[in-house]
């Protein structure tokens, strides 16, 4: 039934309690796991109403190696597991870029953990998953971590 499970993951635990529920559905379904993990470059408040990217190429660069590290971790033990597991780290909006990712890697199922942001990440980003649902052309399990 499903071949590509892609599987955005923001750093936290929460958003990582989607783990056990697709490697549970890749050993039932033979599916490869597409772990993604997107930087959301920070951004400078200029005024209430315009915001500008405010990173160096050091910054980006490292937080990209940061990125490749922890989806590294994560798609050895889902080899160990026995599951075939990808990495993809991208930048960009959260929820336009886990969309593009889906269509580009052609993902029969999209599966996420509800609140994998907390704090002021959430009021300023919205709810992830949310945005998702909401723009989303193909299936999405979503779970509240």
């Amino acid at each position: 039934m499903y071949k590509t499970i892609l599987v955005p993951l923001d750093g936290s635990v929460r958003a990582e309690a989607i783990l056990p529920h697709v490697k549970s559905l890749a050993h039932c379904t033979g599916a490869k796991l597409v772990l993604l993990t997107i930087v959301d470059p920070p951004v400078a408040f200029i005024s209430p109403y315009d915001v500008m990217p405010s990173f160096t190429m050091d910054e980006v660069q490292e937080q990209r190696k940061d990125a490749e590290n922890y989806l590294s971790q994560i798609q050895q033990k889902a080899k160990t597991d026995g599951i075939d597991a990808d990495m993809i780290v991208e930048y960009g909006a959260i929820v336009a870029t886990i969309i593009e990712v889906a269509e580009r890697e052609k993902a029969d199922l999209v599966a996420m953990a509800s609140h994998g942001r907390t704090g002021l990440s959430r009021v300023f980003y919205g709810s992830v998953a949310a945005g998702v649902l909401q723009r989303i052309d193909r299936p999405l399990l979503l779970i509240r971590s």
